[in-house]
């Protein structure tokens, strides 16, 4: 299986066309969060990739809501949004939590506490295939300052998926890392092609 992975397109509606453009190549799409920039531009964004048939998997970034995303893939038949929640396409599982882990110094900011993220991430499988986070786990691909969250990398730990995805911290887009078994991709918008 062939994955187009993304995060941080950030109303970037010329990248938006190129990745729909390049999703025909695709067998699944993967958008790792922060459509928007601090809550605006979501809807606008996400009708540049609704033309994109291919099964698409996202989740909410920190500049977006949940609910906002949901809401703006409404009318999209090939999107499923997981937060807290999987999914399967063609025999392969994805399980995916969005939002800024730990909770971000912005008041705008679609958070989750470590507590809340591990709440959420007790639902997660021990078998899946592709963990889809916004936020990076605890100094894997979370900059100089170790932004990501330890409530991530546990989970990374305990289901070692084959991949796991983020974005959030820009400064790491494109980078690759491993933890334990598990090949972690910071994407950034430019799409990074990826197989299992």
């Amino acid at each position: 299986m062939r994955l187009l992975a993304f995060s941080d397109i950030h109303r970037d509606l010329d990248q938006a066309r190129r990745i729909a453009d390049m999703a025909r190549d695709a067998d699944v799409v993967v958008a790792a969060g922060d459509f928007g920039s601090m809550h605006r531009g979501v809807e606008r964004l996400i009708d540049m990739l609704v033309v994109i048939e291919t099964p698409t998997v996202l989740v909410p970034g920190n500049n977006e809501t949940e609910d906002e995303l949901r809401e703006a893939c409404g009318g999209w038949k090939a999107a499923t949004v997981l937060h807290g929640t999987g999914a399967e396409i063609d025999g392969i599982s994805f399980w995916g939590i969005g939002g800024g882990i730990p909770t971000t110094p912005w008041p705008w900011s679609y958070d989750l506490s470590e507590e809340a993220a591990e709440g959420l991430l007790r639902s997660c499988p021990d078998d899946v295939d592709v963990m889809v986070l916004h936020s990076p786990p605890h100094g894997y691909l979370d900059g100089d300052r170790s932004l990501g969250s330890s409530a991530l990398l546990a989970a990374i730990e305990r289901v070692q998926p084959r991949v796991a995805v983020c974005g959030h911290i820009h400064e790491c887009a494109g980078q690759e890392a491993l933890v334990g078994s598990t090949r972690l991709f910071n994407l950034g918008p430019a799409g990074t092609w990826i197989d299992l």
